[in-house]
């Protein structure tokens, strides 16, 4: 089956340049466009993170880079109606699966051990598994190897670990994201 928006017609033709275009610019200021401040601040905080548990400023933008990649073609995707009736019940169960993954992050925050590494690092394989279902028949191989690249960062044990053991480095900071998460939770935006 051909991509969606393969043939030259004005839809896909536009389709197309809105993913090429978003492939070109993507980064802080075009990411304003289309993520709203809270989710702004979550992806910011997320950052900090990452740019503190690796020690590089590279890896950190380059990890952040391909989420937000990966996320606003998504969105394109889905608001130019370019699912099926079988990938937008794949959009529907991924949006349930990171909802349980949000409130597990959450909780593992909140109370002190109740941390578990591998039911975190389950629940980020079966999002990445729906997600790399979902994009099969619309993303580049590049694109799809962003979504491997990203989400196997987050299944990191060490950064898991670090994250959320009792006396963690980055409590203030999840204090921040955790209170984001939940403000996106009670908005129904996550």
């Amino acid at each position: 089956m051909t991509e969606p928006g393969a043939g030259f017609d004005s839809r896909g033709l536009g389709l197309r340049a809105q993913k090429k275009l978003l492939g070109k610019m993507s980064g802080k200021k075009m990411a304003k466009v289309f993520i709203d401040d809270t989710t702004g601040r979550v992806l910011d905080n997320t950052h900090r993170i990452i740019k503190e548990f690796t020690g590089t400023k590279k890896e950190s933008e380059k990890t952040l880079k391909y989420l937000i990649k990966t996320v606003v073609k998504i969105g394109i995707l889905y608001k130019n109606d370019q699912f099926n009736g079988e990938e937008l019940k794949m959009v529907e169960n991924f949006k349930q699966k990171f909802h349980s993954l949000a409130m597990t992050v959450v909780s593992f925050h909140e109370v002190d051990f109740t941390y578990d590494r591998s039911y975190l690092r389950k629940s980020l394989e079966e999002c990445k598994a729906i997600l790399q279902s979902l994009v099969a028949r619309h993303l580049t191989e590049k694109s799809k190897n962003r979504i491997d690249i990203v989400f196997d960062f987050f299944q990191n044990p060490e950064l898991l670990d670090s994250v959320f053991q009792t006396d963690s480095q980055y409590k203030d900071i999840m204090d921040l994201i955790v209170k984001d998460l939940n403000k996106m939770m009670d908005e129904g935006n996550l």
